[in-house]
């Protein structure tokens, strides 16, 4: 924690685990392929990343790229991938179900809810949150589903509007759920976009592209280093 903000990174490999695992920070999203927005990790990188570093690690759930309106099938294999997720001793789950008009889907959101407290993780709702029309009624939405966190960057084009408005909901419903403001965060913006949000939680990969035959992106150390130095002050 620096300055009483949690710092959350996202990682998408065992490597980047390791390599955030190194710096002032508090807790891991882990996923795989963050080209495509982060897709659900597999069981044997959550149990590595659980011997190799000291960080809680929440993982994310999600079965494909693009929305977030998904088919029944889809819906079995993500709660199927969360229960496996849990029983490896991940300390929360980062998932998000809408309706094909951009509402929360309750129903689905409650039952993987369910699932998550029955193991007493965190339930973690991530940005499709952003995708809703009316924010303020799917926050509300979120608290009574008994969502514990919302991965936001405020439904703006840029994060730097998105964070105002993530301050504005933090003021209204603190207290009643977190509020983890994350999508864009670099070095060069971090420490307004803390202040903005208000809510002591920043997500960001600090990422780079690398080339190995085809593009990919991973945490970069360096990009770390001066994110965390700029917030440190």
């Amino acid at each position: 924690m620096i300055h009483g903000i949690k710092i959350e990174i996202c990682c998408g490999t065992i490597e980047d685990c390791i390599c955030a695992n190194e710096f002032e920070v508090d807790r891991l999203e882990l996923n795989c392929a963050l080209e495509l927005g982060g897709l659900t990790p597999t069981v044997t990188t959550l149990k590595m990343a659980k011997k190799l570093t000291n960080l809680p690690i929440c993982c994310m759930v999600r079965p494909r790229t693009a929305g977030f309106v998904y088919t029944e099938l889809q819906i079995e294999n993500m709660m199927q991938d969360a229960k496996e997720l849990l029983c490896a001793q991940a300390d929360g789950i980062v998932f998000g179900f809408l309706n094909k008009d951009h509402t929360i889907d309750i129903e689905h959101t409650k039952k993987m809810v369910e699932l998550i407290h029955s193991f007493h993780r965190e339930a973690v709702f991530h940005k499709a949150f952003d995708e809703c029309e009316d924010l303020d009624k799917a926050l509300q939405t979120l608290i009574s589903c008994g969502v514990d966190r919302i991965l936001s960057g405020g439904g703006k084009c840029t994060i730097e509007e998105g964070s105002q408005i993530i301050g504005q909901l933090y003021q209204k419903y603190k207290g009643k759920i977190e509020l983890l403001v994350g999508g864009g965060i670099t070095p060069s913006n971090i420490k307004d976009i803390a202040a903005n949000a208000q809510s002591g939680q920043l997500h960001m990969t600090a990422k780079q592209t690398y080339y190995d035959d085809g593009n990919y992106v991973a945490v970069d150390r360096e990009t770390l280093r001066k994110a965390l130095k700029q917030l440190k002050g």
